[in-house]
């Protein structure tokens, strides 16, 4: 299982971190280290002081593919969750100005919790689907999947160009604006139209 994770697909977000438009889908990706087991914690990393939080919606590949059309691209999943992308921002930004990779910020263990999954026929349009991100109770990020600049089926067909999708890979598409840095003793909980999909405490 691998996890690919797609950066910048949301013009605000990309305006309050001050990077720039990409022309094509921004990939990375983490290990299967990186996922936490639902109702396990995430543990604050010793090598870092900035740890950020970033909610995006997970779809679950449910086959193997490449090389796939956009418009048979819904054939490779029939599930989306939500995670969190957790970035180590100083280190992210240090290896920026270097001009190095980053998945030392990105990719490090349990940077990558998931939630449980919904069958996506309970969605009317995978395009139109609010989520968000509490901290503590207060409401700090909301999106809807309409506002990604590159929508699911693309990123599945882009990806699949560049690699073999297996059946359990997840795609974690991007995340909306209002990330920020989150405080061991903070308690992380995410939702997918309303309803509660994962709760996070840090450690």
């Amino acid at each position: 299982m691998k996890i690919i994770c797609v950066g910048r697909n949301y013009t605000e977000h990309i305006e309050e971190l001050n990077n720039e438009r990409p022309d094509a889908p921004v990939i990375f990706l983490k290990p299967e280290t990186a996922q936490i087991r639902l109702g396990e914690p995430f543990f604050y990393p010793d090598f870092s002081k900035d740890i950020h939080y970033e909610v995006e919606l997970v779809v679950k590949i449910n086959r193997v593919g490449k090389n796939i059309e956009e418009r048979f691209a819904h054939k490779y999943y029939d599930e989306i969750g939500v995670g969190i992308d957790f970035t180590a921002r100083d280190l992210q930004s240090d290896l920026k100005a270097k001009g190095l990779p980053w998945e030392l910020a990105k990719a490090f263990n349990g940077s990558a919790p998931v939630s449980d999954f919904i069958n996506v026929s309970e969605f009317e349009d995978i395009q139109n689907i609010n989520f968000s991100l509490d901290v503590n109770g207060e409401t700090r990020q909301k999106g809807n999947s309409s506002m990604m600049l590159y929508r699911i089926n693309y990123l599945i067909s882009f990806v699949s160009k560049f690699f073999l999708l297996k059946k359990g890979d997840l795609i974690f598409t991007g995340t909306p604006k209002g990330v920020g840095a989150v405080q061991i003793g903070d308690t992380l909980t995410a939702f997918i139209e309303g309803k509660q999909m994962l709760r996070l405490p840090i450690k």
